[in-house]
């Protein structure tokens, strides 16, 4: 019997250790079951900032959609006119919520928001007050810049963790608080950065007074005379022509960017200094130190979170969900963009990237495993250790996806370059040769005459100058970032993440070993980022042809400018012609001798300033005798004007007739000299000069319309009928016009010279190219017939009502108009050469 018994007892014990250690398993189970079931967060009181940045939203998005009882504070300041609630009405819009707010519909979301959603107005500059029961405290909120001013950033991430912590301690509240920071903070090292307290001896007072006095020390240096004559000479050389208002407003805009410029290198300097690869992880490591000294050596419990590349979302709230551009899309897109035929990265360096969602739930996760008090936890949400992504990987990702799916161009999809490493040396030598090259030819096609030819090639070297631009650019902030030797421990990461039961892992785990490299850029990375960048590629645009359908309405100017606009004929051509017409043949070669001597004169004038060309050129007329002048002007001169008028611009000017618009022509040039023009315009506008017993002085009556001066005649006509500047139109081709175009909210430049260009570039204007064509002539001939029939009153019928009907120019009637390319009775004169071979 106690034979028997004896193996019954040796089972018994067995099974009762096996039920022990089965009921620890389950016990270990139940214990990570209730961290999601029952955490911290369950009817917890959280303030976030940085709520409606990228990681913030993602925070917050997760907060309301699985913890339905916890209560969340916002940090929100106001922007503008625009208070934080309303940003926050703004922000629940946008497509990180939708899957929540769908779930569990309309009227639900907008409840939990109302009930559940708290706005705290203020910024990191300054908190008034926080609640006294607030459980978990999420700090998410930065300067997400590589390379702002020093003030800046030290104002935003040092200064700004100063004020939350004050904040916090003065509310009387204990929480667990969350720090969001960086990988990146360990500065310049290489190998494992382990996962503790930075060791340095870096004074973070006295860093922070140092970034913000540095800021008046070079406003000071910015305002003395030696850099603000330098600055005021640039700015006169290249807008002096647009006037003086022009010129001031560039010389402090280049003060202001003189003045960034310092500030950024002073950060990026003394971060080098210090150990550190730029001024925002100095002050991410400097505001880590802030943490720990006013909350976890006060007593309170800190956990620090560091992640690395932050990224678009692996599957939540949906694959490839992200927030505009981050830290390595510019790179990538720029690379889409064949913008970067070499780069300097090390093709063995670990470029260490992570799913937002990954931190998301690391967050949350380390927000429901509060440390003890004093003793802070760091935790790297980082990829490199675990599942390492190698630079030459990332970069045959990208090459594989634009060659697959290149970018849209004009011209064509876009090649995308083929990388060989070379090393950093080497690709800034070539920066520097390209950049000097594209320097000169910029210089070069700036001196010739402008035209379509020239103006493609001002394209191509301003692209080429913006590629290489991009270039120097990433080169300088991403160097550390690609050539890093550093990789992040992460078994704390490891280990919170074990911490979560198994079944809860795959939706809020972050086990980055689980991240398929190559799947994740091609399926989803890639694809996310380039959406918009194609969706705005393919958009349709407006051929060089196609014009806007104009609206019919009354209240709107369209203005014109006279020479090279609506009319292929200058100044000079226009004197030299009438010069011909009423000069004897001994006059002739005097004549001619002294305008040529006398052009590089007017063409430095030309380019400095538009009213003093016009003031030195008519002094010229000194002495004509007014009542021949006019005869020639109403008789030949009157025809060889009109054969000279752009087809375009008369199709544009009966354009907006028909719609009802006032139509102006406003020239720098005497009345008397675009009188042949008055039969096509509601309105001309022009100048005049002083008279003298019959005869011109040579003076002007009063200071020329031109640039500046035409823009402060605009508002003021514009104030006194009652029109609408920010629908009316412009039309203009020189530099000088730009000060009264940006007036009105549709700007054409015609034809334009370089620097006009290159502004219409910068304004998204439209640009058209208005010539003389003999296929153009009979249409030019129909339309100036037309206007003349219009001002007779033959035909035609007038669209504005009686209290907007226009006063009738001061001739009604047009003469005749010859067929373009025909000579007429001016063109030529006995026994004086043709103006067309003059």
């Amino acid at each position: 019997m106690s034979e028997s018994i004896e193996p019954a007892a040796a089972t018994a014990d067995a099974d009762a250790a096996t039920a022990t250690a089965a009921d620890a398993a389950t016990a270990t189970d139940a214990a990570a079951a209730r961290l999601v079931e029952s955490s911290p967060l369950d009817g917890a009181h959280v303030l976030l900032t940085g709520g409606t940045g990228f990681l913030g939203q993602a925070i917050l998005e997760r907060l309301l959609a699985d913890h339905p009882t916890t209560r969340v504070s916002l940090l929100i300041r106001r922007k503008g006119n625009v208070a934080g609630r309303d940003r926050l009405t703004t922000l629940f819009r946008k497509p990180v919520f939708r899957s929540w707010r769908e779930r569990v519909g309309e009227a639900e979301a907008n409840r939990a928001i109302a009930e559940r959603v708290h706005v705290v107005d203020g910024g990191l500059d300054h908190i008034d007050s926080l609640a006294d029961d607030l459980d978990i405290v999420i700090h998410s909120a930065s300067t997400v810049s590589f390379d702002p001013p020093i003030d800046e950033a030290f104002a935003t991430n040092v200064g700004g963790a100063r004020v939350l912590y004050d904040a916090i301690a003065r509310s009387g509240s204990t929480p667990h608080v969350v720090h969001v920071s960086t990988a990146y903070v360990g500065g310049t090292r290489k190998g494992i950065q382990p996962e503790r307290s930075l060791e340095h001896a870096v004074d973070w007072r006295v860093e922070a007074e140092a970034a913000r006095s540095a800021r008046t020390r070079v406003e000071e240096a910015s305002r003395r005379p030696d850099v603000l004559r330098r600055l005021m000479g640039t700015a006169r050389r290249a807008h002096g022509k647009a006037g003086p208002q022009a010129v001031s407003a560039a010389t402090e805009a280049a003060r202001v960017d003189w003045v960034t410029k310092r500030l950024v290198d002073y950060g990026r300097t003394r971060a080098e200094s210090l150990g550190w690869t730029d001024v925002y992880t100095l002050t991410k490591a400097l505001a880590e130190r802030v943490a720990e000294e006013q909350w976890a050596e006060e007593g309170g419990r800190l956990s620090v979170v560091r992640p690395s590349i932050i990224e678009s979302a692996l599957s939540h709230p949906f694959p490839g969900w992200i927030d505009g551009f981050k830290v390595a899309d510019p790179l990538i897109l720029a690379y889409g963009r064949g913008q970067l035929p070499e780069f300097p990265g090390l093709p063995d360096s670990v470029l260490d990237i992570i799913p937002v969602d990954f931190v998301v739930n690391a967050v949350l996760a380390a927000a429901q495993r509060p440390p003890a008090p004093a003793a802070p936890r760091y935790v790297h949400i980082s990829s490199g250790a675990s599942n390492p992504l190698p630079f030459h990987r990332m970069y045959g990702n990208v090459h594989t996806y634009f060659t697959e799916s290149p970018l849209p161009a004009d011209a064509g999809d876009i090649a995308v370059p083929t990388w060989n490493f070379p090393g950093g040396r080497a690709i800034e030598r070539s920066i520097n040769r390209r950049q000097i090259a594209t320097a000169a030819a910029g210089r070069i096609v700036s001196k010739l005459p402008s035209g379509s030819t020239t103006r493609q090639w001002q394209d191509r070297i301003r692209k080429a100058g913006r590629d290489l631009g991009s270039l120097r650019e990433f080169t300088g902030l991403y160097r550390a970032y690609v050539q890093s030797e550093i990789v992040f421990d992460d078994e704390q990461a490891r280990a919170l993440h074990h911490e979560l039961p198994a079944d809860a892992r795959r939706d809020r785990g972050f086990d980055v070993t689980t991240i398929d490299w190559d799947d994740y850029f091609q399926r989803i990375h890639f694809p996310a980022i380039t959406t918009l960048t194609r969706a705005f590629a393919n958009r349709s645009k407006q051929t060089p042809g196609q014009q806007k359908i104009l609206p019919v309405r009354s209240d709107v100017v369209a203005v014109f400018d006279l020479e090279g606009t609506v009319l292929e004929w200058n100044l000079v051509e226009q004197y030299l012609w009438l010069r011909l017409a009423a000069t004897s043949k001994s006059r002739l070669p005097y004549e001619l001798g002294s305008l040529a001597v006398s052009l590089p004169k007017y063409l430095g004038a030309e380019r400095r300033d538009r009213g003093e060309f016009i003031r030195t050129f008519m002094r010229r007329y000194e002495g004509v005798d007014v009542e021949r002048l006019r005869a020639i002007v109403d008789g030949p001169f009157g025809d060889a004007v009109r054969a000279r008028l752009l087809p375009e611009a008369l199709e544009q000017i009966q354009a907006h007739r028909a719609a009802g618009h006032r139509t102006i022509l406003v020239t720098g040039t005497i009345g008397a000299m675009a009188a042949p023009l008055e039969p096509y315009f509601d309105e001309v506008v022009a100048g005049s000069m002083h008279e003298e017993h019959g005869r011109l002085t040579g003076y002007l009556a009063a200071p020329p319309l031109v640039d500046e001066a035409r823009g402060a005649w605009l508002r003021q006509y514009a104030e006194h009928n009652g029109l609408d500047l920010a629908h009316s139109y412009g039309y203009g081709d020189s530099h000088a016009d730009h000060a009264w175009l940006s007036l009105v909210g549709n700007p054409v430049a015609i034809n334009p010279d370089h620097e006009l260009y290159r502004l219409a570039q910068e304004g998204r204007w439209p640009v058209r190219e208005w010539h003389r064509s003999r296929t153009a002539q009979r249409s030019a001939q129909r339309l100036a017939q037309r206007a003349a029939e219009t001002r007779s009153g033959r035909t035609g019928t007038d669209h504005r009502s009686d209290s907007t009907r226009r006063s009738e120019p001061r001739t009604t009637a047009a003469p005749s108009t010859p067929m373009r390319g025909e000579r007429t009775t001016g063109d030529e004169i006995a026994g004086r050469p043709t103006a067309h071979g003059v």
